[in-house]
């Protein structure tokens, strides 16, 4: 059995791939079975892998909004748009985890022209220089000339010097992040030229995917319990993360919703956060 996938491009079935999907939902093999055989009877030959995709998060919400929730983190990301503005405060939010501080929306001086900053991350003696690239495509890839334009960009603040966080210091490293996939060119030029990429994907093992699921850092679009319209005022008022959420109830008062709702996505934000994979 074949499937389409986001380009139109026609490829076999891989059942293994689905049930993994599944089982990083945080479900169990026994309801990943459940899941899959009560798809089967929905499954033809030439479905879209987004019919596969609503196939599987209809039936996986069933079980539990908080599986539902992680099962779309790729979604959620691509709903952070549709321009990227949210994408980089959630970046900045994935620095600051691992002990960085930061700054978004920079404007400093190169040794040529004036450059606009995703994010600037600090710690220690380091400086990070990071370029967001959202992409609002499922199967969006980024190719070798991404990290070319960005290597120009490294190269341009070289020997400058910039004052945050109480430090004069130059960039010691440049930082390349999306939501999309990364193709070998890129990965390959960015490694000669010693450039850090952090994709959905990649690197295998510390990739977007796998650093959300590991510590919890689910952007707000994840949940399942709201809708996009209460999605956009959380985000507005700076809430970024479910665990802003469960850090913070009071963030949903601004959604003037009923206190049975309110609990249901409170419940949803706790098992999101607290379930580690």
């Amino acid at each position: 059995m074949q499937v389409k996938k986001y380009s139109g491009e026609l490829v076999e079935f891989d059942l293994g791939r689905l049930k993994g999907s599944l089982s990083k939902s945080g479900a169990s093999p026994d309801v990943v079975d459940d899941v899959w055989e009560r798809m089967k009877p929905m499954v033809y030959d030439g479905i879209d892998t987004r019919e596969l995709y609503r196939l599987a998060f209809r039936l996986l919400k069933r079980e539990a909004d908080s599986f539902a929730a992680r099962y779309s983190l790729k979604r959620a990301l691509k709903d952070l748009g549709p321009a990227g503005y949210y994408f980089e405060q959630w970046v900045s939010r994935l620095f600051n985890h691992a002990n960085y501080q930061t700054l978004t929306g920079q404007l400093l001086e190169g040794n040529s022209v004036t450059h606009e900053v995703d994010v600037v991350a600090q710690k220690d003696n380091e400086l990070l220089l990071v370029e967001c690239k959202f992409r609002n495509t499922e199967d969006a890839k980024i190719t070798v000339t991404t990290p070319m334009y960005f290597l120009s960009r490294v190269n341009d603040f070289a020997g400058r010097t910039f004052s945050f966080f109480g430090k004069e210091m130059e960039f010691t490293a440049g930082w390349l992040v999306t939501n999309a996939y990364m193709t070998t060119d890129s990965i390959n030029f960015s490694a000669y030229y010693h450039l850090n990429l952090l994709a959905w994907n990649y690197p295998e093992e510390s990739s977007i995917k796998r650093r959300v699921d590991n510590a919890g850092l689910y952007p707000v679009t994840c949940l399942t319990t709201i809708n996009k319209a209460e999605k956009d005022i959380l985000l507005k008022q700076g809430c970024i993360l479910v665990k802003d959420i469960v850090d913070d109830i009071s963030q949903l008062d601004s959604l003037d919703c009923a206190p049975r709702k309110k609990s249901r996505i409170t419940q949803e934000a706790i098992e999101l956060v607290n379930h580690q994979k």
